[in-house]
Parts: structure tokens; sequence; C-alpha cells
């Protein structure tokens, strides 16, 4: 499951959620993801990469006006602690082996703002070196191993584009006052969609995809669907029950005209690609 987003500098990015067949022991995490300064001398290449493009930006005290930082914290939470070993989080992603100077760890400098600063393991986003050499850029790979983590993630592949909320308001002194109760007048709610985005949608290239394709049906029994009432409505609603769209597909089946012999030859999944 896959989804494209972009930042508000128009950049895309994507988040895929992937499930393997073969699970993940956690033993096997430090031969997958990583979360360390590669050696250079043993892998140059690889180094490079990370050294590039998996580092967070420096925050905290060593950059307080860094785009992560709010209420004097990173919300990524780096740096983060050292390690030695891989331990798995329950209510969140593993945490990741990163080892300090008297257990292995890499280092190098890094020049900001005219300073050279040490950059240790703690300030590595978890990657792949395999994704990583094969694409020399940002991509940030996290083990989910709760049930916590998958919701999110789901939830986040899935959470749409965003949302942009502003107010209109009249600054003549002159003119009539606002009704503060008209929310339509008072707010609009927009979608944020850059420049880089609009080329994306208009060309039609994919932006949401999953593999295999789950579709939620509308299934339920005779006279079962599910019914909203109050109590001044409850006779008319038992007298005529909601339409569903199992309802309206056996309806569409049931027509004569050339729509309803087409849509006796589609299956319910299908129906929608072609009715509304």
């Amino acid at each position: 499951m896959y989804s494209v987003e972009w930042q508000k500098r128009g950049l895309p990015h994507a988040h895929i959620l992937v499930w393997l067949i073969d699970k993940i022991r956690p033993e096997e995490i430090d031969n997958i993801i990583f979360a360390e300064i590669p050696e250079k001398s043993t892998d140059t290449l690889l180094f490079d990469i990370v050294t590039t493009n998996m580092i967070h930006g420096l925050c905290g005290n060593l950059n307080s006006s860094s785009p992560c930082m709010a209420n004097g914290k990173c919300t990524k939470s780096f740096p983060k602690e050292f390690s030695n070993d891989t331990n798995t989080n329950i209510d969140g992603y593993p945490i990741y082996r990163r080892r300090n100077i008297d257990n292995g760890e890499q280092s190098f400098k890094k020049n900001i703002k005219n300073v050279d600063i040490n950059i240790d393991n703690r300030w590595v986003v978890p990657y792949s070196s395999l994704l990583s050499k094969t694409f020399n850029a940002h991509i940030n790979v996290e083990f989910c191993s709760s049930v916590k983590s998958i919701k999110y993630i789901c939830k986040y592949v899935n959470k749409g584009s965003d949302m942009a909320v502003f107010r209109v308001e009249n600054t003549n002194v002159n003119a009539p006052p606002v009704n503060n109760n008209d929310e339509i007048t008072l707010y609009q709610i927009s979608r944020y969609i850059s420049s880089n985005e609009a080329v994306w949608r208009i060309f039609s290239f994919p932006i949401h995809e999953w593999d295999p394709a789950v579709i939620h049906l509308a299934i339920h029994l005779e006279n079962g669907q599910r019914v909203i009432f109050t109590t001044d409505t409850a006779i008319d609603r038992a007298i005529n029950p909601p339409k569903t769209i199992l309802t309206e597909f056996f309806e569409l089946c049931n027509r004569v005209e050339a729509f309803g012999t087409f849509a006796r030859t589609l299956l319910y999944s299908e129906v929608l690609r072609y009715f509304t």
C-alpha cells in the first residue's frame, strides 16, 4: 500500500507499507534495518549516501531554530539514546542498535553554520542499505511490529490531502456586523495543492494504490440494513427503509434497459466503476 503526497514546497514523497510473507524475527532486524553510520573504509559509497541523506537535521541545543522543534523539543525525538542492541517496543517502533564510541561507533564531522560538529549514531535516521544504495536518496525504513504502529501507518497512508482552513473578514469599519454564527461566511475549507501536485494530477500519475485490492462491500440480509431513526421518524423508517449499495445493485440488475443488461454482467465489486 502506498500514497504519494507533497510537502508545502512542492516536493513529492511516498509513504509505502509492505507486508512480508516471511515475517522478520526480532533477531533479524539488525541485518535489514540500520541506524548507524557505516564504516567508511569498508563501504565508501554507503557512507557518503548515509552521511548526506540519512542524518536528521541537527536540532535541540545545536540548532534551536530547526523546523522539527516544538516547545523546545524535537518532535522526532532526536538525538536518540545509545543502545548496544536492538529492542522491540510493544507499543511502537523498535529501539534500533546505536552503539557509542566504546562499542564500535562511527562518527564524522559536519559543518553547521561554519562550525564543525561531530555527528554520531544518535542522529541517524533508520535506513536499508539496499534501498539507500539503489536510489541514493532519503528513504526512512521502519519495522512495524506492533498493532498500534500498523494502525497508525495505515491511517497515515490514507489520511488524504492537506487541508487549509482560513477566515475571510471584511475590514471595512462601515460594513454591517458579521453574524458570528454564520460558519459559511466566517470559514472556508479548501485543499492545498502545489503546482507540482497539480501537474501530477493533470497527467493522471498514480497517487494511491494497494495490492491486492481489498474493497469493503455493503452486505446485509433482506431488510437487515442499518437504520438510523428518531422517535419522530421511527415509523417512516420502518415503512420506507433506507437504500443501500446492495439493494440498489439488485434494483439495477432488475432493470430492463440496456444499462440493466450491462449491470448483470458485472460483479458486485465492479459495479461502482460504472454506476453511482
